[in-house]
């Protein structure tokens, strides 16, 4: 794409890079995007046609991720919400669309809460609200056979935690999706040098997406079968967000953004230039979180 250009940038003494697709006339603020624990900048290249026409987008390779530096054990959220507030600076832009999901979903609303005034609109999807004592003991029994040189069996724990198992729930693609996560992942920890570390982090750092937020017009969702943290428990957090709203994708788990792609850019699209959201035909649930 012609308008494509990489910037490097440092942040608390990291390397790392931000992606930008630019939109000369645009309709409404860039929207900048954060994905998971593991995705890049290149990560959500399918949202370029649909959103270049509307805005400039804007993803990065965040500490951690892609050819970015690790972040070193005494780094966190903090350095994150940095590495996000330079890329803003140094596009010389006053606000933002911030669309995170799952791990991106943590670091985008810690962002809001320290720069409200910087957020046009937040989007928020597959947020770790809540991780139980179960989650973090099995996840310890996957890190326990990647210590012991198993990779496949931890992959295959993780597998457990990150996808909905329960197979009377009906989850499009499910086994395509399945197989695309676990080569994933393999590929994470057998071919990266700290792709193990970064799951490590995302998997029991405390995130605690908590804590409210006022003044920024918000939308949390989640699939419907999401089990990382429940629909009801992703409710709990979205009112805790005055004013928000709080929906559900039909026919998905956690890995919604690929089970049902189409929906979450059509989304993305709609709440980024205020379109309905009522009338999309993949919502079970579309309400003020706070009822």
């Amino acid at each position: 794409m012609t308008n494509e250009a990489v910037h490097p940038l440092r942040v608390d003494g990291l390397s790392y890079s931000y992606r930008l697709v630019r939109q000369p006339a645009p309709r409404t603020e860039p929207v900048l995007v954060l994905g998971g624990a593991l995705q890049d900048k290149y990560g959500w290249q399918h949202l370029d046609e649909p959103v270049s026409p509307l805005a400039s987008l804007i993803t990065i390779d965040l500490p951690g991720s892609g050819n970015a530096d690790p972040l070193r054990p005494d780094q966190g959220l903090a350095t994150m919400c940095r590495a996000v507030e330079h890329v803003l600076d140094d596009l010389g832009v006053a606000r933002v669309n911030l669309f995170g999901y799952s791990f991106g979903s943590a670091i985008a609303f810690a962002f809001a809460q320290r720069r409200p005034h910087r957020i046009a609109r937040l989007l928020l999807g597959g947020v770790p609200a809540h991780i139980t004592n179960a989650q973090l003991a099995l996840w310890r029994q996957a890190a326990a056979r990647m210590a012991a040189g198993e990779p496949e069996e931890f992959v295959d724990l993780a597998l457990k935690l990150w996808l909905c198992q329960d197979e009377s729930r009906f989850v499009r693609h499910r086994k395509l999706v399945h197989r695309y996560v676990k080569r994933l992942i393999m590929h994470a920890v057998t071919h990266i040098p700290h792709g193990f570390t970064v799951l490590d982090r995302s998997a029991t750092e405390e995130l605690n997406p908590s804590g409210g937020l006022t003044g920024v017009p918000a939308l949390v969702f989640c699939g419907e079968h999401d089990t990382v943290s429940s629909p009801a428990r992703q409710r709990e957090f979205a009112a805790t967000i005055e004013d928000s709203r709080f929906l559900t994708i039909a026919e998905s788990d956690h890995w919604v953004a690929l089970e049902r792609a189409q929906a979450v850019v059509d989304l993305v699209v709609r709440f980024f230039t205020d379109q309905p959201l009522e009338t999309a035909d993949y919502l079970v649930t579309c309400e003020p979180a706070r009822l």
